[in-house]
């Protein structure tokens, strides 16, 4: 468990997002052989560093975690809920051996908060709470020792632990507890941060390394140490020899803007990170629910290339087989896991196309590439770039299909909003066996109404040194869709950098419930040894609802979409804690206002205008629920181009009237940024918001 002392005020959890986004489809198609491709849409170097660093602090030598830990914890799934117990711990640690899940690398069951009773003995030892473990922890510990697994406990640095019930926390017994978890047969301490006392990070932290130390000898047991400080004091500075791991970040939520954030956060950190010394930007939230097939593949890929501990954070007893899909990829595992220790690092990122690299053992590179985006983006790179040699051709093995093509040099893809695609690329001198790389591009709007036509142009461009032959295109709508194309869908050969280009025209029956839909654009060809391929875009169309005419209160207009960062997006209240409708009236600066959106950074909420509005405008601010701390960045984007902003207002500041003319643009953004100094309590205020048609 991570929670912070005082959570109204102390916005560490980052994002919520109701996903949805994209658009419906339309196209026309004609295709041509056309010369090679420009690297058009691929992302831009924001930051320039080499695929290989050196990574800060000092090599380790206790041998423990030389790669990132693998495992399981409780907390995104239970908390202290009462189905935390024996009989959970044990299942799980099943769980690993009967799925395969320890074949793949998994090895730490992990306990978090609750485990204890609220007092210590009179002997000032911690007790186990008898009802979840009638056994002991000890008892626990040997079921999953004769598993072949290790067993994880929890505390913090403080006097007691950050639930709100507060059991025991170690500050000032460090040398105790460390000595009953290593008794105990405990292998991983997570040490928390809450109820500190305001005694210095470094201080608390080192003391107990030096009990687990202490302990290990005494015992014989080494103790994986893990700092969950928050990343408050920057302990990837500092904790290389305090602990094999350290948080980087706040809490984690099961959402979609949370994890972006908490990315977002780590990744710049890549040359502090190696064996045994590990950046932590907290457990997995796959399969929790609260995000999208496509967004759990990309938070594991994302996890994996930053080379960050993977520890399941959902409840493997309900786990769909998607689930263990995700986190069983062993070919992404082994991104993770790869024995030089490096992390990812960032080679460009512009317009929410991002591409990392990651340098491999065997000379290879992991490269991700990474739509941040609500709609398709093509991002592209080059073998050159992540630091491969000069070669005739690489092999590109696609991590998530589990193929293996072949490149003259360009690593690119069309990425699905919010999607990764993850390969592993390399000058091994074996390209030749495998197909060509294609790559499926689309132009054009997803976004439609029912009943209207929507124009779509699609690409096949072949990536490889060979040429893709007898190739094949098609888009597939769902049941009742009417998809056509307006010109050639075939093409008997495409050299290096040619493509297939064919128009449709897509449309949605009349009555078409607004919402997203599922569309495929699909390419098969053949390599000139006559192998079949097949290369698969998913794509989701959104069905809109044209705005009404008139001025609208936009807190009453359904949205395309939103992201939060914390709890959801609320109408006509202030945007509250982490539940929907738990809000107050909307306050900014002591005026009170009847209608608008309540939200908090980062935040986005996207409406549909179908090139039929003028203006949107309101009175913005900070709202006045959280105190003092909040300072955000108020903007307005028309199709993709910021038509106003305010600057950094905050709490101080009386509300500010935000006006943007938005003729002929399809869609409007409202974004609220963190005013450049982290979320903390954040909430701003869309007052009188109002768009006019």
């Amino acid at each position: 468990m991570r929670h912070l002392p005082t959570r109204t005020t102390r916005r560490r959890v980052v994002g919520a997002l109701t996903a949805g986004l994209l658009g419906a489809l339309g196209l026309t198609g004609t295709w041509e052989l056309a010369g090679p491709v420009p690297a058009a849409g691929a992302a831009t170097p924001a930051t320039s560093v080499p695929a290989t660093s050196v990574s800060a602090g000092r090599a380790p030598t206790d041998g423990l975690a030389l790669t990132p830990p693998m495992g399981f914890n409780n907390w995104n799934s239970t908390h202290c809920r009462a189905e935390f117990d024996e009989a959970m711990v044990k299942g799980i640690a099943d769980i690993f051996v009967d799925k395969g899940l320890k074949d793949a690398g998994y090895e730490y069951v992990n306990l978090d908060d609750c485990w204890a009773l609220p007092a210590r003995d009179a002997d000032g030892k911690l007790v186990p709470d008898p009802a979840r473990f009638p056994g002991g922890i000890k008892a626990v510990a040997d079921y999953v020792h004769a598993k072949g697994l290790k067993l994880g406990i929890y505390t913090s640095a403080g006097t007691k632990t950050c639930n709100d019930a507060g059991f025991p926390g170690a500050l000032g017994h460090e040398y105790s507890d460390a000595q009953q978890f290593a008794d105990w047969g405990v292998d991983y301490l997570k040490y928390d941060n809450c109820n500190n006392q305001g005694v210095d990070a470094r201080q608390r932290y080192t003391t107990m390394r030096d009990a687990l130390k202490a302990a290990s000898q005494a015992t014989g047991r080494p103790i994986v140490y893990s700092i969950c400080e928050w990343g408050e004091n920057k302990p990837w500075e500092w904790a290389a020899d305090v602990g094999q791991l350290w948080r980087t970040t706040g809490d984690i939520s099961d959402n979609w803007g949370s994890m972006l954030s908490i990315m977002k956060q780590n990744l710049p950190l890549a040359r502090y990170a190696g064996p045994g010394r590990w950046n932590d930007p907290d457990m997995l939230e796959v399969g929790n629910g609260g995000m999208t097939d496509t967004e759990y593949r990309t938070h594991f890929s994302m996890w994996s290339i930053m080379a960050a501990p993977l520890l399941i954070g959902s409840d493997l007893r309900s786990a769909s087989e998607k689930t263990f899909t995700v986190i069983g990829n062993k070919e992404v595992i082994a991104v993770d896991q790869d024995p030089l220790g490096k992390q990812g690092e960032v080679l460009s990122s512009e317009g929410g196309r991002w591409v990392v690299a990651k340098e491999m053992k065997d000379g290879s590179r992991a490269v991700a590439l990474f739509n941040e985006s609500g709609s398709p983006q093509r991002i592209a790179t080059s073998a050159q770039a992540v630091g491969l040699p000069d070669a005739d051709a690489y092999t590109l093995r696609d991590l998530w299909q589990h193929k293996s093509y072949n490149t003259a040099g360009t690593i690119s893809a069309t990425v699905p909003a919010h999607g990764t695609v993850l390969v592993r690329v390399s000058a091994d001198g074996r390209w030749a066996g495998n197909p060509p790389a294609v790559e499926l591009g689309v132009e054009g709007s997803t976004l439609t109404e029912a009943g209207k036509a929507t124009a779509l142009a699609t690409s096949v461009t072949d990536l490889g040194r060979t040429p893709a032959k007898r190739v094949s295109v098609s888009v597939t709508g769902p049941s009742g869709w009417k998809v056509k194309a307006d010109s050639p869908t075939t093409a008997g050969s495409l050299p290096t950098g040619r493509a297939l280009r064919t128009k449709w025209t897509v449309t949605a029956p009349a009555g078409t419930p607004p919402g997203a839909y599922d569309v495929t654009l699909k390419a098969v060809y053949r390599s000139p040894g006559g192998v079949r391929a097949e290369s698969v875009l998913p794509l989701t169309a959104t069905v809109a609802v044209a705005p009404p005419s008139g001025t609208s209160n936009l807190g009453a207009l359904p949205w395309l979409s939103t992201t939060n960062g914390w709890g959801p997006v609320e109408r006509d209240t202030s945007n509250g804690e982490s539940a929907a409708g738990d809000g107050g009236p909307l306050t900014i600066n002591g005026a009170v206002y009847a209608t608008g959106l309540g939200v908090h950074a980062e935040s986005n909420v996207e409406y549909y205008t179908g090139g039929a509005c003028e203006s949107v405008g309101a009175q913005v601010g900070v709202d006045d629920e959280e105190g003092a701390d909040g300072s955000v960045a108020f903007e307005i984007w028309a199709d993709g181009t910021k038509v106003a902003s305010t600057g950094v207002l905050t709490n101080a500041d009386a509300a500010r009237a935000l006006v943007a003319d938005v003729s002929g643009a399809r869609v409007v953004r409202l974004v609220v940024t963190d005013g450049g100094d982290g979320i903390t309590s954040d909430h701003g205020d869309w007052a009188a918001a109002q768009l006019t048609c």
